[in-house]
């Protein structure tokens, strides 16, 4: 089981810039590099114990996932290059920054009150 983690480790590792970042592309004259916002997990067990009736058992298991948001492009044009948002993709991900930050003043302010 630790060989095949390690080989996943040396597999993902490079993984996170690619996720984020895309391959340039070129569309009307102008360069684009999407942008994305990205996470992924992987999780692994293993097991052997002995059940109520005294017979060895044995277990193994794993899993994975990701998400991916996408929040613009940085798109070039005659030596200008600038950050273009995907407005929805911003949203989404401000929408649970901002509900943490309201629950951390709160509890700030509540503090100092006392």
């Amino acid at each position: 089981m630790a060989d095949f983690v390690l080989e996943l480790a040396d597999k993902v590792a490079g993984v996170g810039v690619r996720t984020s970042y895309a391959d340039k592309v070129e569309i009307g004259g102008a360069e684009v590099v999407p942008v994305a916002l990205g996470a992924y997990g992987f999780g692994g067990g293993a097991g052997s114990g002995t059940d109520s009736s005294d017979q060895q058992g044995e277990g193994s298991g794993g899993g994975g996932g990701g998400w991916s948001v996408p929040l613009g492009a940085y798109v070039g044009r005659g030596g200008d290059v600038r950050f273009e948002p995907n407005v929805l993709g911003l949203l989404i991900v401000s929408i649970p920054l901002v509900v943490v930050t309201g629950k951390a003043l709160r509890l700030v302010i509540r503090a100092l009150k006392k």
